[in-house]
């Protein structure tokens, strides 16, 4: 299994339309952050059931010779967003209007992205020739996918009954889109061509702000124009911890970026030569680091502005020696099975200048809150049901907090010069998933595509489903799945690429200017290359 190569440029998205519309801008001339807005934009229409521009996002960018940043274009709670909203409710939601609560960043992301191209990459494309794919694809439609036939078709007795969800995503005849049926979304359309004219800041504070106010209002969300108005994207450093033979980098909070560094912390302490996530040895010892990291990561990522702790505390190389001390080496630990759940996008991309982006964004579970807009023509996020509507919690509801994300892109700069760009979506599982392939490429002998494909692993939730069990793909061997349930692990074998593990993908460039890509086969995704 090779891996996809060239020398001027590279993407990796989960959907092959999107990867060649991020190639298309970098054969203009375009540098990593302009194609990966093309990338993001044309995801937000093809691959619906998964993003889309009413969500969040988030930024790594790298250059040579800059300090790596992060953008965080998280919505907070809106103003109105109290807990009496929901009168009796023991939690929040997960469909409908009041799940609706938080406010859309994912724009804000694409346009501070573009203006720190401009100032620090020397950009040059218009913004409007970055949409240029998503418009067209929109307005006069794209094939319908595997995974979007089956996700509607699996979500729709929950969704149907939603604002605008039936219009949006069922056909003339008020069925469901089969797999290369053609799709389109007019409404989406008008909407992109007029932030392709107004700019990314005109969904918060112009005339398309003013209309999803009004849309938000009309279907009953709490989200109003001043919600809109007072947000901002953030660019702000990124979490690191230093490897072995690595600096990995991640999000900071809200998201979960610091658990996927501590996994890799611990498991760098841990492991033996020889252990890898292809065997019984390596696979218990990342699962175990896991727990250990899924527990700081419970006990205090919320909203930067409320955490008791700094996240630099959390990164010390006293606490991945402490955490790794609680790692046993022979059994399964006991596991207090945390719940999260997510839909997401991931998507990287490598320029010939060596600058490259891992981008992540989301409307969280499927379809988000499933809540379209009825005439922006897009659906809501639902990221806001993470929030406890119980008073003095780690993330109890607040108006203007942020919630608790799952989304957590990830770079790797290792010490022989190469940079590791990678990513995945699958909620509870992309600190997982990003673990098994950081670790097989870098550790474990594979190529950068092999890492993706091969056989992986998730313990606890996702994508709402109660099994907390350890489930492994059935391309495991046999030996490997009586070892792990000898030591103790609930272990479920599903099946061979299942879509539960996540889409993941990777980059890697070499000094010498080589770019090697990888795609995920559980993904309708591709690397295009030049």
């Amino acid at each position: 299994m090779n891996p996809m190569l060239g020398k001027r440029g590279a993407v990796v998205a989960p959907h092959s339309l999107a990867s060649q519309a991020g190639l298309d801008i970098l054969r203009e001339g375009g540098n990593a952050i302009e194609a990966t807005i093309a990338v993001a934009a044309t995801l937000a229409v093809v691959y619906p059931h998964m993003t889309g521009i009413g969500g969040d996002g988030f930024w790594l960018m790298h250059a040579p010779g800059q300090a790596l940043q992060s953008i965080d274009a998280c919505g907070a709670a809106g103003a109105g967003v109290t807990r009496e909203l929901y009168g009796n409710m023991a939690s929040i939601p997960w469909r409908g209007p009041l799940a609706a609560n938080t406010v859309a960043g994912t724009i804000s992301g694409w346009g501070a992205a573009f203006a720190y191209s401009q100032a620090h990459w020397g950009g040059k494309l218009p913004f409007a020739r970055l949409l240029d794919s998503a418009i067209e694809y929109a307005r006069s439609g794209f094939p319908v996918t595997h995974s979007q036939e089956a996700n509607t078709r699996n979500k729709l007795p929950e969704l149907q009954m939603q604002p605008g969800f039936a219009k949006a995503f069922l056909n003339e005849q008020a069925q469901v889109p089969k797999y290369g049926d053609w799709h389109s979304f007019p409404s989406l359309a008008a909407t992109l061509a007029q932030l392709a004219k107004a700019g990314a800041d005109d969904f918060y504070r112009g005339e398309l702000a003013q209309q999803i106010a009004k849309d938000l209002s009309a279907v009953g969300s709490p989200i109003t124009l001043s919600d809109l108005n007072h947000h901002q994207a953030q660019i702000k450093a990124p979490l690191s911890l230093r490897l072995s033979d690595a600096t990995v980098y991640n999000m900071a909070p809200p998201t979960q970026g610091l658990a996927s560094l501590l996994i890799l912390g611990v498991f760098d302490r841990i492991r033996q030569k020889g252990w890898n996530p292809d065997n019984l040895e390596g696979i218990h010892a990342l699962v175990e680091a896991t727990k250990q990291a899924f527990m700081v990561r419970d006990r205090y990522v919320t909203d930067p502005d409320a955490m008791g702790k700094d996240p630099l505390e959390l990164l010390t190389q006293e606490v991945v020696d402490r955490l790794a001390s609680h790692v046993p080496l022979d059994k399964a630990s006991p596991w207090p099975a945390p719940n999260s759940d997510g839909d997401t996008t991931w998507m990287g991309v490598v320029d010939q200048q060596g600058r490259a982006v891992s981008m992540i964004q989301s409307i969280y579970f499927e379809f988000g809150s499933g809540v379209v807009l009825p005439e922006s023509g897009f659906w809501w996020q639902n990221r806001g049901c993470s929030f406890d509507l119980q008073p003095g919690k780690l993330r109890s509801l607040v108006p203007g907090r942020k919630p608790f994300h799952t989304l957590n892109p990830a770079m790797a700069q290792l010490d022989d010069g190469r940079l590791l760009v990678y990513g995945t979506m699958g909620g509870e599982g992309q600190p997982q998933t990003q673990a098994a392939v950081f670790s097989r490429y870098v550790w474990g002998g594979h190529n950068v595509r092999s890492a993706v494909a091969a056989p992986r692993w998730l313990l606890g939730r996702t994508w709402a489903e109660q099994s907390t069990s350890l489930k492994l793909e059935s391309r495991f061997s046999a030996d490997i799945v009586q070892g792990l349930k000898t030591m103790g692990h609930p272990v479920e074998v599903v099946s061979d690429f299942d879509e539960r593990m996540g889409h993941a993908g990777a980059l890697v460039l070499h000094p010498g200017g080589l770019i090697e890509g990888g795609e995920d086969p559980r993904s309708d995704g591709s690397v295009a290359a030049w």
